[in-house]
């Protein structure tokens, strides 16, 4: 039997972090979460990780700054941005460096999914 895909979410919002959880984890994915960028670099090195959830906007490193740190390592794990502050710029920047998708908080569950959906398939 296959191991069920693993799903990361970095979100420093415990509310969103929780509910992003719950979602991913009834869809039979197995989920680990962190408050933080750093946490996340910290506890999954050398770890498979099939999808990458993260917040953009928090304190330490963000969001972007983590997705260049992976890239620059050679991670090339998809990676799903959530935000509650979308701003076209940087929209268009994550997506042309190979984002799977950018969505505004609060997000549809289904466009979450569909994200999900692409980026274990890629």
């Amino acid at each position: 039997m296959s191991e069920p895909k693993s799903i990361a979410i970095v979100d420093d919002d415990m509310s969103v972090r929780e509910a992003t959880e719950n979602l991913v984890r009834s869809y039979g994915l197995s989920v680990r979460t962190f408050a933080s960028a750093e946490s996340y670099l910290a506890a999954t090195a050398g770890s498979r990780i099939d999808c990458l959830i993260t917040d953009i906007q928090m304190d330490g490193i963000d969001g972007v700054e983590l997705f260049q740190t992976l890239r620059q390592g050679g991670v090339t794990t998809p990676i799903i941005f959530i935000t509650a502050f979308p701003d076209e710029r940087v929209r268009k920047r994550v997506m042309a460096a190979g984002a799977i998708g950018f969505l505004g908080k609060p997000f549809a569950s289904q466009a979450l999914i569909d994200c999900i959906e692409l980026a274990l398939v890629a």
